[in-house]
Formats: C-alpha cells, structure tokens, sequence
C-alpha cells in the first residue's frame, strides 16, 4: 500500500518590510522568521568550502593526469581509502575529546597548513601528482563531510528539511565560483597559485563556523558549556555502522554510487588524454593548458546548471514529492545517460551524460542524502558520516580503480565499461528505494 501524501503545514505570511532577507528567501525554500541569518553562513560557509575545492581539483587535474596519466589516477583512489581508515578512527578519536568548535577548528587549519607546504614543494619543482591527488581527495571528503556533520546538528529535522536546499544554494554557487576563477588563474599563472588561494579561503570558512557555533549554543543550563560542545560518547564508527542497518544500507549505496561516477570519470579522462597532444596543437597551447581548460568548462558547465537546480528545484522537489522520490531521480538519470553513450560511444556524448549526472548528483542527490542524516544520533552525524562519506566513498573509487586495472589487462572497451555502469546504476536505484523506505520509518519515531 502506498504511503500517505506528507503533510505540509501552511506557510506563514511575511511582509517584506518586517522580514526583508527572509521574504526573499522564500523564492528558493521555505525559510521562517528569524532564521536568515544561520542559513546565509551556512550557505556562505558552504560557498567557500566548496569554492576552494574546486580551485584545488582544477590544479590537480593537470598534475595527477601527465605526471602519472588516467590509469594512475583510477589506481590512486585505492591509496586515498587506504588513508582514509586511519583518517577516520582519528577523527573519531579526537571527536571523543574535544567539543565541536575545537575539532572543526583542528581540521581546518591542519589542511591550510598542508597547502602552504604544497605550495612551497611545488614552487620549487617537486613532482606532486600522485601526493596531492591523495590529499585533495581526503580534504574534500573529510571538510565537506565535517561542515554537513555540522549543519545537521544546528537544525531540527524539520528545519534541515527545509533550509537544507538553501544551505545548498551556497554549494552549488561555491563550485561553479571555483571553477569558474580557476581557468583564467591557470592560464595566468599556475596550479600552485590555485593552492594558496584555496588556503587563505579555506582559513575564512573557519570564522563562519565560528559564527554558527556562537548562534546555535544551547548551554543544557545555567553557567554550563553548550551541549554542542561536549565531546561525543566512546565508540567505533565502524561497529556504529555495522549494528545500523538503516546506516549500513546507506554506506552500500554510497559505495556502488561512487563506483559509478568513478567508472565514468576514467571513461572520460581516457578519452580526453587519448585526445588531448592533437586538440592542443590545434589550439597552439601546451597539453598541460588544454587539459586544464576543458576541465574547467567542465565544471563549469555542471555547476552552473547545478546552481539552477539548486535554486529553483531542489526545494520543491524535496517538499512537494518528498526525499523518497528525490533520492531515486539521479540513479534514474543515470540509467538514461550511460544507455545513451552505450548507444554512441563518443566523448561528447559521454561528457553530456556526465554533466547530467553530476548536476543531479551534486544538488538534488546531495541535498537529499544530506537530509538522511536529520534522523540519526549525534554521534552517527559525526562519527558514522565520517566514515560513510570518507572511507565507504573512497572504498567505492578503489573498486572501480580495480575495476580499470582488470579492464587495462584484459583489453577492455568503452563499451564494456559502459555496460557495467549501466548494470550498477539499476542497483544504485535499488537501494535508493529501499533506504527511503528505511528513512520514511525512522523519521516517525520521536527522536
């Protein structure tokens, strides 16, 4: 039997002149009196953290792919899950001592410190491909991870259901920021100039969180720290996950979902470095420029369309037909883009099936998995996302990296890569239903 339609309470009516910034709000989420202020840092936060990523996945690009190549690259995902079990019991350890603020800011000024030490190796001509690959792929993860383990603690689950979306506006809108700097700073400069940017941003995101943090302080009573600082319980994220079956069904849909987008990545990139001496001599450029500026666009180009639906879909997706549904339209998508470039292997058609999943994927899916989080304990937003989103996402690039090693020896084709993906996308959409169901459960228990 089909479950009953979500009730949506009415709005409540504001007038411009009393709730100006929230009136305005309301054109891309259901936003409430009094509650502008947290979500515009939260979406700004957001907007630096992801703006200085892509900044630094523009630099790696160049580095990692003719210093090493495409197969290098696939193969380097298995390095960055190694590193990532150790990543995470840290985290989980220090999570155990110190409050909140304390732990954000460690993490934070740890990866500003990394890429002043970056940018001085590079500078002075030491080969960074393989090394700083490893580690854009472990800040991205674990900053971004971090920032949304924050976000979720700040709201309710009602409130994260409907400020999420705006949260992420200042994703989207921080990714094509990125991108979009980074094509004129690496033609005028180089990937190690990215790399210093990206620090002193990364720095400035650190004062948001601050900010947050001193809004949303709820001392448990008079004269004793806010709850949200205390440390979190004892405990393995691992066994964590492995005792939750509504976390654990989520780590496995984690895990085939990267496996696909990585698949699909390596595909690209092959095609794209096969091509890449002739298409810049065309363009009377080094490869290295070539390369860098395709990728840009790239981005670009996913990005901004994400940008769009980020403002002005996502949020009415979410309300009007629910996380369930919402979860379930990327694998879908991406079921009719694979068939697609099945049909016409060529690297437009695979760049436009790539650009469409990952528009989906970096704003509806991403908010929506985001949202999933609203219904798990403190230490599961923590602890358990930390290894969900660090060690399962980078376990799912490793088993695709395996994945391009088998298919490197055994004379694989696009064609046959292409087949695999579109086998594990109907998975992928699978589990989707079935961790909706699980979520539409758990969110009826009071919490």
């Amino acid at each position: 039997m089909p479950s009953p339609a979500p009730h949506h309470p009415p709005r409540a009516r504001l007038k411009f002149r009393e709730h100006p910034v929230e009136f305005v709000l309301r054109l891309f989420g259901d936003v409430h009196p009094g509650e502008a202020p947290t979500v515009l840092l939260l979406a700004l936060n957001v907007f630096l953290l992801l703006t200085a990523y892509y900044l630094l996945k523009v630099a790696r690009e160049p580095l990692i792919l003719l210093g090493a190549g495409a197969e290098v690259k696939s193969y380097a995902s298995a390095g960055q899950a190694v590193l990532l079990v150790f990543v995470a019991s840290f985290y989980g350890w220090l999570s155990a001592r110190v409050g909140r603020i304390a732990l954000i800011s460690f993490v934070t000024l740890f990866f500003v410190a990394n890429l002043c030490i970056f940018w001085g190796l590079g500078t002075h001509g030491i080969n960074l491909g393989v090394p700083f690959f490893l580690w854009v792929g472990i800040f991205n993860t674990v900053t971004i991870a971090q920032f949304w383990s924050f976000a979720a603690e700040t709201y309710t689950e009602e409130q994260g259901k409907r400020l999420f979306p705006i949260v992420g506006i200042g994703s989207s809108v921080g990714a094509v920021g990125g991108a979009t700097i980074a094509e004129p700073l690496i033609r005028r400069g180089s990937p190690f100039l990215l790399m210093i940017i990206a620090a002193g941003i990364l720095a400035a995101s650190l004062g948001l969180t601050y900010l947050v943090h001193r809004r949303g302080a709820t001392p448990t009573k008079p004269g004793a720290p806010p709850r949200e600082d205390a440390p979190l319980g004892e405990g393995n994220a691992f066994a964590l996950i492995v005792h939750d079956r509504y976390l654990l069904v989520f780590a496995i849909l984690i895990l085939v979902l990267n496996i696909v987008t990585k698949t699909g990545d390596y595909v690209l990139d092959r095609m794209l470095v096969a091509g890449a001496p002739a298409a810049a001599h065309g363009l009377d450029v080094a490869p290295t420029v070539y390369i860098g500026e395709f990728k840009a666009q790239y981005f670009e180009w996913i990005n901004g369309l994400g940008v769009v639906m980020q403002l002005f879909v996502v949020s009415r997706v979410i309300k009007y037909a629910g996380l369930r549904v919402a979860l379930v339209l990327v694998p879908l998508a991406s079921v009719v883009g694979y068939g697609a470039a099945l049909a016409a292997p060529l690297i437009g058609v695979l760049m436009v099936a790539r650009i469409a999943e990952s528009t989906l994927d970096y704003s509806l899916s991403n908010t929506t998995r985001q949202a999933l989080w609203l219904v798990t304990s403190r230490e599961a937003k923590y602890k358990a996302k930390q290894v969900i989103d660090t060690f399962i996402m980078r376990a799912g690039d490793t088993t695709s990296a395996a994945l391009v090693w088998v298919g490197a020896r055994t004379a694989m084709t696009t064609r046959h890569f292409l087949v695999i993906n579109l086998g594990l996308t109907l998975l992928w959409a699978g589990l989707a239903v079935l961790l909706g169901r699980m979520y539409a459960a758990r969110s009826q228990v009071p919490k």
